[in-house]
């Protein structure tokens, strides 16, 4: 989901897609919201920043790496951290696992019949080595309008804009609007594992009539969004075995071939000399719901301006809606490494970026059967499943969508615009499978700069604060609807 790029250039006035129209009209009452609260929760949010940054800091210092390399922990520390945190604000606050690491679920009921609303983010973190960062990525900091740290946006930022909201509404001693179930989890980072296990056993006490996840991202700084699509995944680890042992490949190069060489041109065939995905049977569509200019990519993507962009069709259905295919990782002797032997067996992993409506299990067929037929010198390939992840669209209509517009318009003073995500969220099916008949909205804090995953990850301080002005007046609005 990262796109890296300056900011100070990304997304120029022109490139800013034309978002849905006049949310002024909106029939479900939820836009009349009284100005007086409106200018209170500002003030409130704007009040409480300092000690929510200050709470946001404390809670990136955990370095709460989810991956099985690392100690387990800090993940738990992390959770208990989160729950301090709600308990603090009034839920009634439980730490959960269904065998994983630990998530933490609280509570805070509302008036009687006032619909249930879930707040869902992650307090686990990718890893972050030493290299590439300018400051220490568990030791937040700030420069200019940035807090530069691993996890600071991705998504502890998420789990402080509930609570921001949350303690807004309780600073102006009314209380809230709505019930509210708060859903942290700790694996987000690894694939979510013991998720499908936590809804099941904790059905009742989640049981929403609206879900905002908040791990997604922002159009630009400035321009607020909701995602509505989000691409699936499908993770291969291909092996190549072409010989029964390494051979000097000064004596026997030549007529007798190399694992590495046999990979390289078997995962040359993924693409068509434009970069088009090769490989058949997968869904693709152009979605030019707006235009996303190409110096805006290259600004975001840090592609330079002569290296080419892959693909037909526009940038949003190649980014969106259209397959693409990626080698993220090849097992090989590195050149500090390297030796004159001709390499028996290879192995490399293969990240295909499905469209939201195609099957996972068709696509990793799909991209097998590929990889298998006709083998480059009769090398032997296997391709084993690594991970399958289906993708989502969000229904883009309805009460709780229009107050959530409304609140995002309240909160930038431009209306949001529906955008699709390249990379995949597979919780947001899990959820939604889970709770068929509830309103899902996917919010976040981060914008294209972010670097969520990357070396020097950084939350923009002015959009986190926004975030959290907007979660506080759509809580405000859903205090309004029907459950």
């Amino acid at each position: 989901m990262t796109r890296a790029g300056d900011l100070s250039l990304t997304h120029s006035c022109s490139a800013v897609p034309e978002g849905p129209a006049d949310y002024s009209a909106d029939p479900s009452g939820a836009a009349n919201l009284d100005p007086d609260r409106r200018e209170a929760l500002t003030l409130a949010v704007a009040d409480l920043m300092p000690a929510v940054l200050a709470d946001l800091d404390a809670l990136a210092r955990i370095p709460s790496i989810s991956s099985a390399a690392f100690d387990a922990a800090p993940v738990a520390a992390s959770a208990a951290a989160v729950a301090r945190l709600l308990t603090q604000e009034g839920l009634i606050t439980q730490v959960v696992s269904a065998g994983g690491h630990p998530a933490v679920i609280g509570r805070l009921d509302g008036p009687q019949g006032a619909p249930r609303v879930l707040l869902y983010a992650h307090h686990d973190v990718q890893p972050a080595s030493d290299d590439g960062w300018d400051t220490p990525p568990f030791e937040p900091t700030r420069r200019g309008d940035r807090l530069y740290g691993r996890g600071i946006a991705d998504d502890k930022a998420g789990v402080l804009a509930h609570v921001a909201a949350i303690r807004a509404h309780r600073r102006l001693d009314t209380g809230l609007p709505v019930s509210v179930i708060v859903f942290v989890e700790g694996e987000e980072e690894t694939g979510s594992a013991t998720l499908p296990a936590l809804l099941a056993e904790h059905r009742e006490a989640l049981d929403c009539d609206v879900i905002v996840l908040a791990d997604s991202m922002n159009w630009s700084v400035g321009t607020p969004a909701l995602t509505t699509m989000l691409r699936g995944l499908v993770q291969a680890v291909v092996t190549v075995r072409a010989l029964h042992h390494g051979v000097h490949s000064g004596m026997f190069g030549g007529p007798v071939p190399d694992a590495v060489t046999a990979m390289c041109r078997l995962l040359s065939r993924l693409h068509h000399p434009d970069g088009t995905v090769a490989v058949p049977g997968l869904i693709a569509s152009d979605d030019a719901t707006f235009d996303y200019p190409e110096a805006a990519l290259r600004l975001d993507g840090a592609v330079p301006d002569e290296v080419s962009l892959l693909g037909t069709g526009s940038l949003v259905s190649r980014l969106w809606t259209k397959p693409a295919v990626t080698v993220t990782g090849i097992d090989v002797p590195d050149v500090a490494h390297a030796v004159n032997v001709l390499q028996p067996a290879c192995r490399a992993m293969v990240s295909l970026r499905i469209a939201p409506a195609q099957d996972p299990q068709s696509a990793f067929d799909a991209l097998a059967e590929h990889l298998r037929a006709d083998p480059p010198w009769g090398v032997a390939v296997d391709v084993e499943m690594a991970d399958l992840a289906p993708g989502f669209e969000v229904v883009r209509s309805g009460p709780y969508v229009e107050a959530a517009r409304t609140s995002f318009t309240d909160a930038w003073g431009v209306p949001p615009v529906d955008i699709g995500v390249g990379g995949s969220i597979p919780f947001v099916a899990e959820f939604a499978e889970r709770f068929p008949g509830a309103a899902i909205l996917v919010t976040g804090v981060e914008d294209p700069d972010t670097r969520a995953h990357g070396s020097n990850e950084r939350l923009h301080v002015g959009e986190f604060q926004r975030a959290c002005l907007a979660e506080a007046l759509l809580l405000e609005r859903f205090g309004g609807l029907a459950p």
